[in-house]
């Protein structure tokens, strides 16, 4: 059983800043893949970023490709989404889920999901 609780949304200008910050329960959190999705009202749940428990594989959306950076510290059970240079279409619900198994960038690959931060960029 793994518990997921994300933090660090809020409101930001374009070209800013943000960093999102999942804390994970759980004794097996450094064996799992960590991803991280989005959601808009009116749209599926959309990948963003994803990482193996090595930290080695990273794997990012095209459309967040050298300005989202996804990384792990399993000491502290925690994984981030570190969001720079925002535009407004990164405006979204995010969410943190975690994997028991293969590494996968879509939401069928996960089994455990936060309840969610918004993140809203102001134009």
């Amino acid at each position: 059983q793994v518990q997921l609780v994300e933090s660090g949304g809020g409101l930001v200008q374009a070209g800013g800043s943000l960093r999102l910050s999942c804390v994970a329960s759980g004794r097996t959190f450094s064996t799992y893949t960590m991803g991280w999705f989005r959601q808009t009202p009116g749209k599926e749940r959309e990948f963003v970023a994803c990482i193996s428990w090595s930290t080695s594989n990273t794997y990012y959306a095209d459309s967040v490709k050298g300005r989202f950076t996804i990384s792990r510290d399993n000491a502290k059970n925690t994984v981030y989404l570190q969001m720079n240079s925002l535009k407004p279409e990164d405006t979204a619900v995010y969410y943190c889920a975690a994997s028991s198994w293969v590494v996968s960038t879509t939401p069928q690959g996960y089994n455990y999901w936060g309840q969610g931060t918004q993140v809203t960029v102001a134009s």
